[in-house]
């Protein structure tokens, strides 16, 4: 969720803050959306017409309104239809069950021989791979006439390459065996490589099934499993190899199969400068691409529609009242350039499309533009967008001229965008907009067969099959176009999206492994502060992602210098408790600083380090300043120092994730300082954070409210009540003088002012 900004500032703000906040630029950015759409619509829209004479030269390209075939163009394509031919594989059975069976009856015979185990040993672990070596040599001599000589070369190389290597354990067991449970393991392992062979598999394949169907089958002894398990898999070899004389077969095939070329309708036809003779003005004449007359009612309609779509976009998204909109046109510029490449796309599918190929309109990636608006900036939008892709592709790939609209496409533009909001709005890992493309396939296929079965006599055969591949084809497209473009938007526009935000929260972060390995108590804490920040953060309709990540970090800047939080002070003297109070405050108030600096090394995004920064707002740290004080009365001197020098310099939370960042980071401090805290105790001690920073002005400039406030207290109370770890005692707030103590002097590294042990025994 975008944060507000205070609007005592906004003024201000939006003043000194460039093209990002002037109403100019926003209007500015929306004529230029009803261009675009002027654009992408009036060539299809409007007829194309030129005013040329004969004699006279082209001012511009003029294309071809029929198809003329290019012998030039057909001989390329014939080329690359035999390069795009694949390598074809052929099946050849080699009857590995026998070899199995080969393999167990030389273990029997050998087992029964008086012969050492080490003889034994060394005898398997030379002669088995020999023998699988010596099957296949074999089947290749008595072969040579029932297969090509290429392809038993091919098929030697293959099978020495995926050769298996038997565990040396696996020799020293086979000895063990006895003629029964050879017998038994036999009939088990003929089976699954029976099993295993039936189909057309390389070696691989086969190999990682073997131990499941092992598992399933009758052995119970755990030593022949094992071995049945690698003999089998050295019997399994490759059955299907590289073909090379029925490769080029079809390569021949292909190249007679691959018809005419043709100048297909939209190619050039009359180059600019080219000289206009009586033939190519007839030509034109016939096609109806000579300006007889001017008018411009066609235009004035098609600019009324652009500007009409681009206001309805406006006008939906003042409706919603979406803040990132309204403070901040780099939003505003990035839906433009989302609309613009959604319409290039259109386009570009529809120059592959003609009368005889309206099919090819269906591998358009329509939903790419709302997956990228449902991850980027908004679902509501999204969801709007739809409607408008969906007319603009009823028009950009309509291919009847008749026609405004092509229903065909608007129906399947509309369900594939919808569906693609739908898969991928809570999308959390970059896998999920594969799956996100899958769903539009499925659906766009489904929505072309609905629509053949509704004009069963207006499709053949092929068309229908053409058109449902071409529907599932789009679907991918769209998936891995979003994959390829969303870094782009996330690193141009500092956009922190779901995405981004799950890969931030990846343990093996250089910051994180940092955190864990120099600081282990910090890292622990912040995992837990994750915890409650995200469960607080979406029961109030805030980015619970973000406070979960933004809790990661928050704290970074302790690894500067870790002994001076207690948290990591294991079996050591704490080393406020011989410093003067107001370094210690220094260097517990700088680790705010230190992290947004350490975070901006490693380029993490804004909203990350904003919570690092504001977490702690401009508390209060108690008990430093009462140690001051205490400190100035023993020495007899008048304090030279304020509240306010004993103050985190801030700035105060200004956003909902930060504030509920900082109330968790406290929360988590105070209950795990309880030995053994109850319901009653962690209330109390959440209210009384909560009250503290709203009483000290912490929440004045995000716009938390306190019923907000009351949901966020309910919820920490409900998901720590499960946090019981051991945590030193924190004090109450000091109003008077008292003993040093670890314990208060973490109270300055949280803000926090929680009841002491004794005061949680009264309450009880």
């Amino acid at each position: 969720m975008a944060s507000k900004e205070p609007s005592t500032n906004k003024s201000i703000f939006v003043k000194n803050n460039g093209w990002k906040y002037s109403v100019a630029t926003r209007y500015i950015l929306f004529l230029f959306l009803a261009l675009l759409f002027y654009i992408s619509l009036s060539s299809k829209l409007l007829p194309e017409r030129y005013d040329i004479q004969v004699g006279t030269r082209s001012e511009k390209n003029i294309t071809a309104p029929v198809q003329i075939e290019d012998s030039k163009a057909t001989l390329e394509a014939q080329e690359e239809a035999a390069d795009k031919v694949q390598p074809i594989y052929t099946y050849v059975p080699l009857r590995n069950d026998v070899l199995v069976t080969q393999l167990f009856d030389r273990i029997d015979r050998l087992n029964q021989d008086e012969v050492s185990v080490q003889d034994k040993i060394g005898i398997y672990r030379q002669e088995l791979p020999q023998r699988v070596e010596d099957f296949v040599n074999n089947f290749i001599q008595n072969n040579r006439d029932n297969y090509p000589p290429e392809l038993l070369e091919e098929m030697k190389k293959v099978i020495s390459q995926q050769a298996y290597r038997v565990p040396e354990e696996t020799f020293i067991k086979i000895p063990r065996l006895n003629p029964e449970d050879i017998n038994e393991m036999k009939i088990v392992a003929r089976d699954i490589v029976s099993r295993l062979m039936s189909e057309t598999v390389d070696a691989q394949v086969p190999r990682a099934k073997v131990a499941e169907l092992v598992s399933a089958s009758s052995l119970d002894d755990r030593t022949s499993r094992e071995v049945v398990q690698e003999l089998a898999r050295l019997s399994l070899t490759a059955n299907k190899f590289y073909d090379e004389v029925a490769t080029k077969e079809a390569k021949v095939e292909a190249r007679e199969n691959t018809p005419p070329v043709y100048i297909n309708q939209g190619d050039v036809l009359v180059e600019k400068g080219q000289l206009i003779t009586p033939e190519l003005y007839e030509l034109l004449g016939k096609n109806g691409l000579l300006k007889d007359e001017v008018n411009y009612w066609p235009e004035l309609g098609v600019l009324l529609f652009s500007i009409l779509l681009s206001v309805g976009i406006l006008m939906f998204i003042r409706q919603i009242d979406m803040n990132m909109f309204k403070y901040n046109n780099s939003q505003v510029f990035m839906m433009v350039l989302i609309y613009f490449i959604t319409l290039i796309s259109m386009h570009l599918a529809g120059v592959l499309q003609s009368e005889q190929r309206m099919f090819v309109g269906y591998l358009a990636p329509v939903a790419i533009g709302v997956i990228l608006i449902t991850l980027l900036l908004d679902m509501h939008l999204a969801y709007f967008s739809a409607i408008i892709f969906s007319i603009m592709a009823s028009v950009i790939l309509n291919v009847d001229k008749g026609e405004m609209f092509d229903f065909h496409f608007g129906f399947f533009a509309a369900v594939t965008s919808c569906v693609a909001i739908f898969s991928i709005h809570r999308a959390s890992q970059r896998s999920t907009l594969l799956k996100g493309g899958i769903m539009v396939s499925l659906f766009g296929a489904m929505t072309v067969l609905i629509m053949m079965l509704i004009q069963d006599s207006s499709w053949t055969r092929a068309e229908s099959i053409y058109a449902l591949a071409f529907a599932v084809a789009g679907g991918i497209l769209t998936a891995v176009l979003v994959i390829g473009l969303m870094p782009f938007f996330e690193v141009t526009f500092g956009i922190l999206s779901p995405l981004k935000l799950v890969e931030l929260s990846n343990p093996n972060h250089p910051l994180l492994r940092k955190l864990l390995t120099e600081t282990p108590g910090t890292y622990h804490h912040s995992v837990m502060v994750g915890n409650l920040s995200e469960a607080a953060a979406e029961a109030i309709g805030a980015d619970g992602l973000l406070c979960r990540v933004g809790s990661y970090y928050h704290d970074i800047g302790k690894t500067k210098r870790p002994v001076y939080f207690i948290e990591n002070q294991n079996n050591m003297e704490n080393p406020h408790d011989s410093m003067d109070p107001k370094l210690s405050k220094s260097i517990i108030v700088a680790h705010a600083r230190d992290g947004v600096e350490m975070l901006k090394d490693y380029k993490l995004p804004k909203p990350i380090r904003d919570i690092a920064e504001q977490h702690h707002g401009t508390t209060f740290l108690h008990f430093f300043y009462h140690k001051a004080l205490r400190q100035a009365e023993e020495q007899g001197v008048e304090p030279d120092f304020t509240e306010d020098d004993f103050r985190y310099p801030g700035p105060k939370a200004q956003s909902k994730e930060a504030a509920v960042v900082g109330i968790a980071d406290s929360v988590e401090a105070a209950v795990r300082s309880l030995r053994k805290p109850t319901v009653e105790q962690v209330e109390s001690m959440i209210e009384k954070i909560i009250k503290g920073r709203l009483d000290d002005h912490q929440f004045n400039e995000c716009d938390l409210t306190m019923r907000e406030l009351d949901i966020i207290a309910r919820t920490l109370k409900e998901t720590v009540m499960g946090i019981f770890h051991s945590r030193i005692e924190y004090p109450e707030e000091i109003k008077k003088p008292k003993p040093d103590s670890p314990a208060e002097q973490q109270e300055s590294v949280d803000s926090v002012k929680p009841e002491s042990e004794e005061d949680s025994r009264r309450s009880v």
